[in-house]
């Protein structure tokens, strides 16, 4: 029942999929980063969905872009979209490491995020224009990969922010079971997306840049992680390795 539950946080927290109501003690949140790259295979499911009604119904390469790059943000309900603004105005501000942390608080929104939101999301469609329903198993790799390297490492950096979102996950969760998962589900995202070829660790190679960028910039600019940089870790990552995706396409 533990388990389920954890399960069932997961979801609720991180994706606006139904869910049943638990119960949301530390017991229950113990598992629930382990659970937290499933989610990824959902947004993966969805927009293998579009993509196949787009080759089936010979949909123009803009709509088949503009759609799937909300769908992510449908399925999530955009909150790791609003990390990746938070943080783009912390880093654009140019401030001490206290003032930008009180800028990730903040509930404004600065001229940067929009700025970053919107770049973020022409440059999201313009790569997913070029995807068709052979590309969707990398596709989805992609975003399985983002939420597994996301997981490991809210587990293994140094929090920011006490009180926080995310260092309430970290505290409460099984280090050793998460990172365990995360192993296995990043073996199976590199499997995937090697499967068409060599190239296809230019995906892996793209978020190992990510995250190495990541951590020196965390660790420079706020002093750790919080739940907002993860976004932008996972938003970032997304966007490079599915850059890697349309060039590994481009050279087979």
């Amino acid at each position: 029942m533990r388990i389920f539950s954890s399960l069932v946080i997961a979801f609720s927290t991180y994706s606006r999929l139904p869910m049943p109501r638990v119960d949301w003690t530390d017991a229950n949140r113990r598992y629930a980063l382990c659970f937290f790259p499933l989610i990824g295979l959902a947004v993966g499911g969805f927009l293998a969905l579009w993509l196949w009604v787009c080759d089936l119904l010979a949909i123009s390469a803009f709509l088949r872009g503009t759609v799937g790059a909300v769908i992510p943000l449908l399925i999530t309900g955009g909150i790791h979209m609003d990390g990746l603004m938070d943080t783009s105005d912390a880093l654009a501000s140019w401030q001490p490491r206290e003032k930008r942390l009180e800028i990730l608080k903040d509930h404004h929104v600065g001229a940067f995020a929009v700025m970053v939101c919107a770049g973020y999301l022409l440059a999201m469609a313009g790569l997913l224009s070029e995807c068709t329903l052979k590309n969707a198993p990398s596709l989805t790799a992609c975003f399985l990969l983002s939420r597994a390297a996301s997981a490991a490492l809210s587990v293994t950096q140094r929090q920011a922010r006490p009180g926080g979102m995310l260092e309430g996950f970290a505290r409460t969760a099984a280090g050793k079971a998460v990172l365990i998962c995360a192993a296995v589900y990043g073996f199976s995202g590199v499997l995937a997306v090697c499967a068409r070829g060599p190239w296809g660790l230019l995906i892996p190679a793209a978020l190992g840049a990510v995250t190495v960028y990541y951590i020196h910039m965390a660790r420079k600019s706020f002093g750790g992680v919080t739940g907002d940089l993860a976004g932008w870790f996972l938003q970032v990552a997304e966007l490079c390795m599915i850059a890697a995706v349309v060039l590994e396409g481009k050279l087979l």
